[in-house]
């Protein structure tokens, strides 16, 4: 047998996935197409795969996914109108009925929950709300590679207890975000990025 370490082959370099992920901007749920053709079945089962291959210590899968597609967008809608009311009494009707349709912006939204598991190893709640924050970004990922438009977003009535409770959050649970997924037609624009270097240390001990 031969003692020399087994030498394994390293990833070929793919220029055309950095490209993709140096210009990658989020696309405004606002300008998507409400009514226009969404992900198949056949691609949100793909887009679900894909979102959910993040680091996850331990493999407690700490998140699960809501998806709202046709009606099921306006029957959300009624509940965050109503929430919005119950706590903006006095607001106009037609503010109530904009926040009615914030789902109708996208033909397909997911809804990311954190469901933090009680785990007797001890994986920390923090690295387990960092992993489903890594799913919502993967979610992203994926359907802007698919050709669809995508954007990360919570809004108000992601921490709206009432909404909370008609999405059948439990207690422990949160919303990481809600993906919009749908058709654009126009490109995102670019906005101010970070100085990395000004973010950056080397550290010296």
């Amino acid at each position: 047998m031969s003692d020399q370490p087994k030498v394994f082959d390293l990833p070929q370099s793919r220029p055309e996935t950095l490209d993709f992920l140096r210009e990658r901007r989020s696309n405004l749920a606002k300008v998507m197409e409400g009514d226009g053709a969404g992900p198949s079945a056949d691609q949100i089962t793909e887009l679900l795969t894909i979102g959910a291959r993040v680091p996850d210590h331990r493999k407690l899968a700490p998140w699960r996914f809501l998806t709202f597609q046709g009606k099921a967008r306006a029957d959300i809608g009624q509940h965050i109108a109503t929430s919005f009311m119950k706590a903006n009494p006095t607001a106009p009707q037609d503010r109530a009925i904009f926040e009615g349709q914030r789902f109708l912006r996208a033909p397909l939204v997911i809804g990311v929950i954190s469901s933090p598991v009680d785990c007797p190893r001890g994986t920390p709640k923090w690295e387990q709300v960092l992993s489903a924050g890594a799913v919502c970004f993967n979610l992203c990922l994926a359907a802007q590679a698919m050709g669809f438009g995508a954007q990360w977003l919570t809004e108000w009535y992601a921490y709206d207890s009432d909404v909370q409770a008609a999405l059948g959050l439990s207690e422990v649970e949160e919303v990481a975000g809600f993906i919009y997924i749908g058709p654009v037609t126009d490109a995102p624009s670019e906005r101010a990025r970070p100085d990395i270097h000004a973010l950056t240390k080397a550290w010296t001990g």
